[in-house]
């Protein structure tokens, strides 16, 4: 199962708050950062949702071990920077 660290860390990867995130995935904002909290207990149904949802996302999260390092995560596949432009980057000098 992966940790609240790795949810974290995967949000940042792509560059998500916590609130666009949990619409994304179709989540409460209260879920989500539950999830991303350190606690005792957890909402199993809410770490799988997430994991399978980042997973479609193209994240890779990997174990504690794995290529010798502690757990962490990665992007599946490079971004390419010729992929297009970002939306924040947007407007009409380079609409067309």
């Amino acid at each position: 199962m992966i940790s609240a660290r790795q949810i974290r860390a995967a949000r940042a990867l792509l560059g998500f708050t916590d609130d666009h995130l949990a619409a994304l995935a179709g989540l409460d904002i209260a879920a989500l950062q539950a999830a991303e909290t350190d606690a005792a207990e957890r909402d199993f149904q809410v770490i799988e949702a997430l994991e399978a949802w980042f997973e479609k996302e193209g994240v890779a999260f990997i174990e504690d071990g794995e290529s010798g390092g502690g757990p962490g995560v990665r992007l599946k596949h490079s971004i390419d920077p010729c992929d297009g432009i970002r939306p924040e980057d947007l407007n009409s000098a380079n609409d067309g």
